[in-house]
């Protein structure tokens, strides 16, 4: 599939073909929502931790006869149902509830991801840009006129470096690395925009990548 490139001049002389593989394919929204929420769950720090019996210090003697006494049975302090015991089922700190998904599945999520973008008409692709843009106000100009407020935008190293100072203090404009894609990111702001460069190795890493 074509798209056309946009230049911060305007114009829009190229075009960059696409693989159908990327942005035509039948959205699976639970699949996309499945992927966000291993994202946040895991960008949130586990930092709440109990100690179980086992990590009290203290006497383990037997508090009481195991029979005679009339009451229930027991045996050191430090079970969860004495005050200063170990808490049972608590949080267990930074490996707690961290779960895996294969490669796979997050690469699938992503070419979802950017087929709902295609078909929402709100992907859109940027020639690399090869000398620095130092004034926010004429990156913001660029984005005015292509309506493209409210976007995140997905570049290369080079194109990075020339358009960080003019757009990083732009309301609502988010720059991140190629290597650095994300769904949440993605699906967080309304436009999309890729770099030339960027739009190339990503086809060619998530068409290539076999595990």
């Amino acid at each position: 599939m074509k798209f056309p490139i946009l230049n911060i001049d305007g114009s829009k002389n190229q075009s960059i073909d696409i693989s159908d593989k990327l942005v035509k394919q039948k959205i699976n929204y639970k699949l996309i929502k499945f992927v966000i929420d291993w994202q946040l769950n895991n960008s949130k720090p586990r930092t709440a931790k109990t100690k179980q019996r086992n990590q009290i210090q203290g006497s383990t003697k037997k508090i009481v006869a195991q029979k005679g006494s009339g009451g229930a049975r027991h045996a050191s302090k430090k079970a969860p149902i004495f005050v200063g015991g170990g808490v049972a089922h608590g949080p267990k700190g930074a490996s707690y509830k961290i779960k895996k998904i294969n490669k796979k599945v997050k690469r699938l999520a992503l070419v979802h991801t950017l087929s709902k973008k295609s078909s929402d008409k709100n992907l859109h692709f940027l020639a690399d840009i090869k000398k620095e843009i130092k004034k926010t106000k004429d990156f913001n100009t660029f984005l005015t006129k292509n309506n493209l407020l409210n976007t995140l935008i997905i570049s290369d190293k080079d194109t990075l470096k020339n358009i960080n100072k003019s757009a990083r203090n732009i309301k609502n404009v988010k720059l991140i690395q190629d290597v650095g894609a994300n769904i949440y990111d993605i699906f967080k702001y309304k436009n999309l925009i890729i770099t030339q460069t960027s739009a190339i190795k990503m086809q060619e890493r998530i068409l290539n990548e076999k595990n």
